[in-house]
């Protein structure tokens, strides 16, 4: 038994964009909360960092605007298998932020609502106690909470997991890199996705025009590449376009921020008491680029359902009914794109036009009917915001 050093009324297990977006709801919502991240300074995570229409309208109703954090816009996608190209608007407008920034400024806005922020903390257990929870840090001090909010995203508090999703075995990996002038105004105002051997890449602009490359490839393609030199080098030898993006590029990283395995297609069944949130709770692929609109969603939802005194348990079955249909949805279209381009990729890709493109784009997000309208004297603050 873990005996508590010091009583909580919430915390908060994990600061990225679902943890900080709980602990700002509750503070403003006059409660006691505390948020322990592992991390001890900015960091950069594995993400595509597409903020969506929905993730924009969430982070201004906690007065923040992204674009005033440099966010780029985006307003069109592109498919590329091979030499083929499928082009479409995207249905909604949408920008791209690092996480690493966005992160940070999320924090700032939680310590700013009255949140008690522990940064350099990692949870090693979690153990119910005397009606609530109890947390023990690496450091081997502890503390009791009334209710827990798990937001650790893809990483697991030991002997909490959250099991397997619907599509498994896929590693995750995210390099920042600096483009020639031409590529970058290529690149401008859109998300250009790659098919390859065994996976898919992402390609956008954030913030000062670094350009993002996150992708998603099976673990056995990967082996075979022999790495991650021998995966980068087989895409860019497959795929002439993301050559040429490419091409003079500097790296901001000597080596890419990765995780496996992802559990593509994963909701969250049972919630034990506890409140999960982001990845948590739902991990839709990568590709749809809804991951950072429902960390949001969820945490708002999750914060909204306490407040008006339902349980984890409601909640999750809340969060389910309306994410069933566009993670279902997003993970089928994922396992076809992971499968072997030689037999698959060119009856997709002219499956995929631009209608098409713009109705699976349209499908993977958030329903508009199921969000969530919480402190609207915060969100006039940036109401007029771009």
């Amino acid at each position: 038994m873990i005996t508590p050093s010091r009583t909580v009324e919430h915390l908060v297990i994990g600061g990225g964009p679902a943890g900080a977006m709980a602990a700002i709801r509750l503070a403003e919502a006059g409660r006691q909360v505390t948020l322990a991240e592992k991390e001890s300074g900015p960091r950069g995570t594995v993400c595509g960092e597409f903020l969506s229409r929905e993730a924009v309208d969430y982070l201004k109703s906690v007065a923040i605007a992204p674009s005033g954090l440099g966010a780029k816009p985006i307003d069109s996608v592109r498919l590329y298998a091979g030499k083929k190209c499928a082009e479409a608007a995207l249905p909604f407008p949408a920008l791209s932020l690092s996480r690493r920034r966005l992160d940070a400024v999320l924090l700032a806005r939680a310590t700013e609502a009255g949140c008690e922020v522990l940064r350099g903390r990692c949870v090693q257990q979690l153990a119910a106690h005397d009606h609530g929870w109890v947390a023990g840090f690496e450091s081997g001090d502890s503390i009791a909470a009334r209710t827990v909010f798990l937001a650790n995203g893809k990483h697991d508090v030991r002997g909490w997991s959250r099991g397997r999703g619907k599509q498994n075995g896929l590693v995750g990996f995210k390099m920042h890199w600096r483009l020639g002038a031409a590529q970058v105004a290529a690149l401008r105002e859109c998300i250009e996705l790659f098919l390859f051997s065994g996976g898919y890449a992402g390609l956008s602009l954030v913030e000062d025009d670094t350009a993002n490359l996150c992708l998603a490839v099976r673990g056995s393609s990967l082996r075979a590449a022999g790495g991650w030199k021998g995966l980068l080098a087989r895409m860019l030898e497959s795929n002439l376009q993301l050559r040429e993006r490419l091409r003079g590029a500097e790296a901001l990283a000597a080596r890419p921020l990765a995780i496996a395995p992802i559990p593509y297609g994963y909701l969250a069944q049972r919630a034990h008491g506890l409140w999960r949130i982001g990845d948590q709770a739902a991990v839709i692929p990568s590709f749809t680029g809804d991951g950072i609109a429902i960390a949001l969603h969820s945490a708002t939802l999750a914060v909204q359902m306490l407040l008006d005194g339902k349980s984890a348990d409601e909640y999750l079955s809340t969060l389910r009914g309306q994410l069933r249909r566009p993670m279902r949805l997003g993970t089928w279209v994922s396992r076809v794109m992971v499968t072997p381009p030689s037999r698959y990729a060119a009856p997709l890709l002219s499956a995929l036009l631009p209608a098409a493109l713009r109705a699976i784009a349209a499908a993977t997000r958030v329903p508009d009917r199921a969000l969530v309208t919480m402190c609207p004297a915060a969100a006039k603050v940036v109401a007029q915001a771009p």
